[in-house]
């Protein structure tokens, strides 16, 4: 069975699953990018180079398909479910691969719901490179047995339920955000103090080379995607208040990692020393 599937956004994930080797989907796309005429040949290339038919609007993407994938910013998730649902098919799987809080969707999974379509919360709980589709993805909703075995169909190889309830699976990847984009923070934070007070290798002896090491990946993922990352530690405060536990830490994590990733610097340095010494500028100035 080669699965048809629509994708809502064409970044990093939506590339990095089309691009994989035994990428098994028929697939569409569409960007709001190539509404921009600036974006719109950088998009039309991105589509070509990953084989997939590139369309002009919302409705032509995901009219008469098995499933849509949404995999667009955090801060667009609802949105692009709002504007999906009024062109879907009934029975059409829409599978929410967006990190997002499980309120958020459960409010998609009442538009998508209302068109006779499937609502689907799938958790992305890894990097997508470069696992393409082995990434491992957990699935949520009263679909979930026909999701799981769609995305299979399709290649994904690291797939289960989590339950049948919407938010479930969201939940698990959210609070599992605490830790992990939390301590990217930390870490970030405890290096550059340690630069900044010409104590890095003393503070590398300390905690060893594994951590300086991690350090090292932690500023890449967050000069890379931090902007990406802290919309979803914005989504993870709103969770933690909507629980009634204090949202300081999501927060503060959300505001270092978004920090960092303003700066998005056209080529990373490879060592942790080079790259502290590229963000103390900016840092010492957000500070200021």
């Amino acid at each position: 069975m080669t699965a048809q599937i629509a994708f809502i956004g064409f970044g990093e994930a939506a590339r990095a699953f089309t691009g994989a080797p035994d990428w098994s989907a028929q697939s569409r796309a569409f960007d709001r990018l190539t509404e921009d005429e600036t974006s719109r040949s950088v998009m039309q290339a991105a589509y070509e180079t990953h084989k997939v038919a590139g369309c002009e609007t919302l409705a032509e993407a995901v009219a008469d398909q098995q499933a849509v994938i949404s995999v667009v910013t955090a801060d667009q998730a609802l949105i692009a479910a709002v504007n999906a649902a009024q062109n879907l098919a009934k029975g059409t799987l829409y599978l929410d691969f967006n990190s997002v809080a499980p309120d958020t969707k459960r409010a998609a999974a009442r538009s998508i719901e209302q068109t006779g379509a499937h609502y689907v919360d799938v958790a992305v709980m890894s990097p997508v490179l470069p696992k393409r589709l082995s990434t491992p993805l957990l699935v949520s909703g009263p679909q979930a047995d026909p999701a799981v075995s769609l995305l299979r169909s399709a290649g994904f190889t690291d797939v289960r339920s989590v339950g049948t309830e919407v938010g479930r699976a969201s939940a698990i990847k959210m609070i599992r955000s605490i830790m992990v984009k939390g301590r990217e923070a930390i870490s970030a934070c405890c290096a550059l103090a340690a630069q900044q007070a010409g104590v890095l290798d003393e503070i590398r002896a300390s905690l060893g080379e594994e951590w300086a090491d991690q350090a090292n990946y932690n500023l890449d993922r967050m000069l890379t995607h931090g902007k990406r990352r802290a919309a979803e530690m914005d989504q993870v405060a709103s969770m933690l208040t909507a629980m009634s536990i204090d949202p300081q830490l999501a927060a503060a994590t959300a505001h270092w990692q978004r920090q960092l990733g303003d700066q998005r610097p056209d080529k990373l340095p490879d060592t942790l020393k080079d790259k502290l010494d590229l963000i103390a500028p900016s840092n010492k100035a957000a500070a200021e």
